[in-house]
């Protein structure tokens, strides 16, 4: 069975949330932990989790994804925004622990000009302290497009990652299809090398989930631009042979595509489950 789902409003609570995947086809889904221009997180509400936890189990859900706000910078070279960084981690995998087994996913950073190698440890810096042994919930590193100062537009950079951290196996990784073209990695030509290389840097074990999108932009352009399914520079046979590959099909594909209302998402879904060879 495809797990695929798109990313939904936490506004809409859990029960909420969970609603609208089943009511447009879907068995997954992501969300924003808390404002993603922001800091601030809602309440939590015992009573929505435990209706949540109740549909998803009926209607067999893969892992939810939650996303860190995108003002969340390990490695940022301002210590403020580390240290407010260190405390949404810290809050939002406590939060997590509360949905069973979730993923956790996160942009690894921008050094903000300190270089490669100290955001890398600064990034660790933070896992170390903050990840437990009895933690439930999986921290996802992202795969980015490489532009800037941003950390993780090669592999060899997410490697470096899980190297450092002492706790690897509560470290995996989400691939986001149109960061990784974007960044250089051609993924409509050679597939099974793209992936062939994942294995050898990072392990293919450690992929835990996928954005699937499309791309605004040509390969190695580092521009990070979604686009619909089919309509990009990806295209939909890459994408069919992504949600099919031997590696990816029983992961969680998580849609990340610009569209104005949900029926678009619908669409995307049913497009893609019809492509899916159980």
């Amino acid at each position: 069975m495809l797990n695929i789902g798109c990313h939904l409003s936490s506004s809409l609570g859990y029960e909420s949330m969970a609603k609208t995947a089943i009511s447009i086809g879907a068995n997954t889904f992501q969300y924003f932990t808390r404002n993603p221009r922001g800091g601030a997180a809602k309440a939590i509400n015992d009573k929505d989790i435990e209706s949540y936890l109740k549909l998803a189990n009926e209607n067999n859900f893969a892992k939810v994804i939650a996303h860190a706000p995108y003002t969340m910078n390990l490695c940022s070279a301002t210590e403020k925004i580390r240290k407010f960084s260190k405390n949404m981690l810290k809050d939002d995998i406590l939060r997590t622990e509360l949905i069973s087994e979730s993923y956790y996913n996160f942009h690894p950073g921008s050094h903000t000009g300190q270089g490669t190698d100290v955001g890398i440890s600064l990034i660790c810096e933070a896992l170390n302290e903050t990840l437990q042994k009895n933690q439930k919930t999986i921290v996802l590193l992202e795969t980015m497009a490489g532009k800037g100062s941003e950390i993780g537009g090669k592999f060899e950079e997410i490697a470096k990652i899980r190297e450092c951290v002492e706790l690897k196996e509560k470290v995996g990784v989400c691939l986001d299809t149109c960061h990784i073209f974007d960044g250089g990695y051609d993924i409509v030509g050679n597939l099974d090398v793209v992936l062939e290389e994942f294995d050898k840097v990072i392990g293919i074990e450690n992929l835990k989930a996928v954005h699937i999108n499309d791309s605004k932009n040509s390969i190695g352009s580092h521009k990070d631009r979604h686009e619909k399914i089919g309509k990009g520079h990806i295209g939909i046979d890459a994408i069919e042979n992504i949600i099919n590959n031997r590696y990816l099909k029983n992961l969680p594909f998580i849609l990340e595509t610009p569209h104005d209302s949900i029926e678009g998402y619908a669409q995307e879904i049913k497009m893609l489950r019809n492509l899916y060879d159980e």
